[in-house]
């Protein structure tokens, strides 16, 4: 049993509800019902802003980068890597490319960690002001999640067309089902996740640093080696699948099946 649970525990009822208060409130303990509730999604505007334009973005962008690259380097893939290894490849490469260009989107992300990891350093700032201010310093660490969205939106998008072409879907104009749809995008997201977790790791802890107090990536992560292995690189990664799994998995599941429909619908 820990401190805490000791703590709670041996204390009166009342005191014990106060306990909790304090331990799942914190700073708005004292506030009313609405005072409360808002403080369990800490972020949750930038969080919005970031995931919504995102997802637009990166299920939006990928099919159209992947009919260009189909229509002016399709034959060559097929060629060198056959068919269906050719599509899912293809499918993969167009992925990373939109995946890297997620960074211009890094300030919301950067803005959303800091909401809810280091909530003190937005205290009382305006967004307009945080943006007049902090500039460029926002995009800290664009480099090291280019480094994390390529790998990643390769495995999600790879992985996604590697499982439809297992179970015979896009051949022929196959169309998949809502069922085939759900498979596939659960085996791309958890791909996804699983490859881009070492770099999503140091990417966070870069992320959650003051503004006036920048630290490299590569500072972060020998640390993190010296301190706490190899295994620090994957550390969440379980309820991270647990977690963005299933949000990841149902938009992509929707977006693909939305845009197939469409697709068949528009021919």
């Amino acid at each position: 049993m820990s401190t805490e649970t000791k703590f709670i525990v041996l204390n009166s009822p009342s005191q014990t509800a106060t306990n909790l208060n304090h331990a799942i409130f914190k700073t708005s303990a004292a506030e009313g019902f609405a005072g409360k509730f808002m403080s369990l999604f800490p972020g949750i505007g930038f969080g919005a802003a970031y995931k919504i334009l995102q997802r637009v973005y990166k299920f939006g962008g990928q099919p159209v980068v992947l009919d260009y690259m189909t229509k002016k380097y399709g034959a060559d893939f097929d060629e060198r890597f056959g068919h269906k290894t050719g599509r899912t490849l293809l499918s993969a490469t167009s992925g990373s490319l939109i995946g890297i260009g997620e960074v211009v989107l890094l300030p919301l992300d950067a803005l959303k960690v800091k909401a809810q990891t280091a909530p003190e350093q937005l205290q009382g700032r305006g967004v307009v002001n945080i943006f007049m201010q902090e500039g460029f310093t926002l995009y800290r660490g664009a480099g090291l999640t280019a480094m994390r969205n390529a790998p990643g939106s390769f495995a999600l998008f790879g992985g996604n067309t590697a499982a439809k072409s297992a179970m015979g879907v896009g051949e022929d104009g196959v169309r998949a089902t809502w069922t085939q749809d759900a498979i596939a995008s659960c085996v791309g997201a958890v791909a996804s996740i699983t490859v881009a977790q070492p770099l999503d790791v140091i990417k966070t802890r870069i992320q959650k640093r003051p503004f006036d107090s920048p630290e490299s990536g590569m500072t972060i992560f020998r640390r993190l080696m010296q301190n706490e292995g190899l295994g620090g690189l994957f550390k969440g990664l379980t309820p991270k699948i647990i977690v963005v799994g299933p949000k990841l998995i149902f938009s992509f599941t929707v977006a693909q099946h939305l845009i197939g429909y469409f697709e068949q619908v528009l021919k």
